[in-house]
C-alpha cells in the first residue's frame, strides 16, 4: 500500500489556485505568475499532479492568431478532494508576501 505523503509548499500553492475555480482550465504561465514560481518549478509540479490523476490537461482549442496553443489544467474530482483534504493547513503556513519578478510589475 503507497503512502500519502502531503504536498510540498509550492505544491500546495498550485492546488490551491486550481481549487480556488475548479470548474475553469488554466494554463501554466498564468498559474506561474499566481503562485510566484516558475516554469522549472512549476510544470514539474503539473506533471506530477497530472500523473497522479488529479489534474486533466488538454490543448487550448482556439488560440488566437499568430499565438500557438497552449497546455491548460484543471482538477480532476479526486484533485478537488486531494486539495481540499491537504491545502488548507500547507498553504496557511506560508506567508502570502512574493516578489515581483524583474519585467513584469504593472503587468496585467
Amino acid at each position: 500500500m503507497a503512502r500519502e505523503r502531503r504536498p510540498s509548499r509550492q505544491t500546495a500553492e498550485v492546488l490551491a489556485a486550481l481549487a480556488a475555480d475548479p470548474p475553469a482550465w488554466r494554463h501554466g504561465y498564468e498559474l506561474g505568475l499566481e503562485v510566484g514560481l516558475r516554469s522549472g518549478s512549476l510544470y514539474p509540479i503539473l506533471v506530477r499532479l497530472s500523473d497522479r490523476d488529479l489534474l486533466e490537461s488538454r490543448w487550448e482549442a482556439d488560440p488566437p492568431v499568430g499565438r500557438p496553443p497552449r497546455h491548460l489544467y484543471r482538477l480532476t474530482a479526486t484533485g478537488l478532494e486531494y486539495a481540499a483534504a491537504h491545502v488548507s493547513a500547507a498553504v496557511a503556513q506560508v506567508p502570502r508576501c512574493r516578489l515581483q519578478r524583474p519585467g513584469l510589475r504593472g503587468a496585467s
